[in-house]
Parts: structure tokens; C-alpha cells; sequence
């Protein structure tokens, strides 16, 4: 490369390449097949039997505490599956150490992107929503959250989902799949199997995904179609700053909880929806060869 070359992609931050720097040590993450199996049906069992106890009559279900434990459990699993897989590698140990604490040069909009973006999404939804003759008591807080935990508050699951879910996914599990393939082929892959993973919870009585399926085909679709531009700008974000879990942790939290801070009607979740998959499109152009070019990872480790 030339001197003048060098010197404007130095000015210019060289886009393309800081995201394939940032995957090196994608390599070592080698146990797809193992983690996604063992984070699909441990709590896939679990909640399906905490499900069916939910289902039964008041005189015949278990402890009420039972309830909480069997959800907490399969929600923590893949947590601790992707622990016991990064603690035996020590080259694992340290990248994800690393990326916990680490932000790169020039990360700083990124972080604040996951900060407000989908906030922002959920007030422009509900703000167009009013153009269909929808409240502007949307606007105002909710009194209580959209769903119940059992004897647990609510609004614990509401904050603990989104950390034990991404030290999970963003720890081990996107690494695994970026490993593999290019980070559109692998953002689309988890979302379906996000979406799946997720399915025994709508037999839960009282769960969030339990209510949207009871509030009707529309909406539940909604959820599902939801995942994919949600999963596409999150891995965007992620790679942005440096493959940093914190990030993905603070970009779930503020969608779940903004999504609940609110009276908001579910046709606005439906317009969030279509603003995030427009963003998305617009993302997925601009970063043309971070989402569809494989780069050549893990050379530098010798993998």
C-alpha cells in the first residue's frame, strides 16, 4: 500500500478493517455443536416442565418457588455452559477477559448507539402510532410490567435476563458461529435459533412470551420477525467496539426495558419493528464488507 494511501485510511479510521482485527481469537472458540446443544435443551426442558406445572390446577402444582427455580435455572444455563467451556481454555479465558473491559479508539459513538438506540425506536414507533389513531397515553410510564415471574418481582427478570442471556450468547455463542461463517450468515442463524430457543416459554402461565401469544397471531409474529434486525444491529454494535460483551449486555437491556417502561400499545411494537429492519438495511449497506465478507480469522494464533 502506498504512503498516501496508508495516510487517508489513517484519517479515516480505516472502517473496514478495524471489525476483522477485532475477530482475532474467533478461532479458538471451536465447540459450536457442544454449547448450542447443551443451551438448547437444558432450558428447553426445564421450562417446558415448568410450563406444564404452571398449566395445572392451584391444588396440584408444586411450590410456587419451584416455579422461579426452574426458570432461572434454564435461563442461567447457557451462562454457565459457555463458563465451563471458556474456563478450560485459558486462551479463551483471556480474550474474554478482555472484551469485558476493553474499548478500542473511537468506540465512544457506538457505545452511545446502544445507549439510545432502541429507545429512541420505541418513542418514534409510538409517536407515528398516533398517526393511526392510537393514545398518547402511551407516552405516560406503566403502572406495572406486562407479564409476572411467580413469586419473583418482575422487574428481576426484566434485569436479569438480558445479562445472563448475552454472557452467554456474546460470550461463546456468536464467537462460535463467527468462526464459521460471515457475521450476516451468522447473525440470521442465531436469530432463527433465538426465536426457537424462546418457544417454551410461551407455555409458561404469565410470561412475556406467554401473554404476546394469547394477545394474538399478529403479535406473536411481531416478536419472532422482531429477533433478526434486533440480532443484526446488536452483532453491528458488538463488532463496532471491539467484540466487547458489555455492549450487547447494555443494547438487550434498554430494548427490554423500554419496551416495558411504557403504556405502549403492542401496533407500536409492530412499528419499531419495521423502523429497526429499515435501519438495519441501511447498516447492512454501509457495512458491506463487515457483514458479508469472511475474513481470514485466527491466523495470527496459529489456528
Amino acid at each position: 500500500m502506498s504512503t498516501t494511501a496508508s495516510q487517508t485510511m489513517a484519517r479515516h479510521g480505516a472502517p473496514d478493517r478495524m471489525p476483522f482485527e477485532n475477530l482475532v481469537g474467533v478461532s479458538a472458540y471451536r465447540h459450536v455443536g457442544i454449547f448450542f446443544l447443551g443451551a438448547t435443551v437444558i432450558p428447553w426442558a426445564l421450562w417446558l416442565l415448568a410450563g406444564w406445572n404452571s398449566q395445572r390446577p392451584p391444588a396440584q402444582a408444586w411450590a410456587p418457588w419451584t416455579l422461579v427455580v426452574l426458570g432461572m435455572t434454564g435461563l442461567a444455563a447457557p451462562m454457565f455452559l459457555a463458563g465451563g467451556l471458556i474456563w478450560c481454555d485459558p486462551l479463551l479465558r483471556r480474550d474474554v477477559w478482555g472484551r469485558l473491559f476493553r474499548w478500542p479508539h473511537g468506540s465512544g459513538k457506538y457505545v452511545v448507539l446502544a445507549f439510545l438506540l432502541m429507545p429512541a425506536s420505541i418513542l418514534l414507533a409510538q409517536a407515528l402510532s398516533l398517526m393511526m389513531g392510537h393514545s398518547a397515553s402511551q407516552f405516560r410510564l406503566a403502572e406495572h410490567l406486562s407479564f409476572s415471574a411467580g413469586i419473583l418481582p418482575a422487574w428481576v427478570i426484566l434485569l436479569l435476563a438480558p445479562i445472563l442471556e448475552e454472557l452467554a450468547w456474546h460470550s461463546y455463542g456468536t464467537d462460535a458461529l463467527l468462526r464459521r461463517w460471515p457475521v450476516f450468515t451468522a447473525s440470521i442463524c442465531f436469530a432463527a435459533y433465538w426465536v426457537v430457543w424462546h418457544i417454551p416459554l410461551t407455555s409458561i402461565k404469565g410470561y412475556y412470551h406467554s401473554n404476546v401469544l394469547l394477545s394474538g397471531w399478529i403479535y406473536s409474529l411481531n416478536l419472532a420477525l422482531s429477533i433478526f434486525p434486533f440480532v443484526l444491529l446488536m452483532n453491528w454494535l458488538y463488532l463496532r467496539t471491539g467484540r466487547n460483551v458489555c455492549v450487547a449486555v447494555v443494547f438487550h437491556t434498554t430494548a427490554v426495558a423500554f419496551n416495558e417502561i411504557f403504556q405502549t400499545h403492542p401496533d407500536s411494537k409492530v412499528i419499531q419493528t419495521g423502523l429497526l429492519t429499515l435501519l438495519t438495511c441501511v447498516v447492512l449497506w454501509r457495512e458491506r464488507t463487515l457483514f458479508f465478507q469472511k475474513p481470514a480469522i485466527g491466523k495470527s494464533l496459529g489456528f
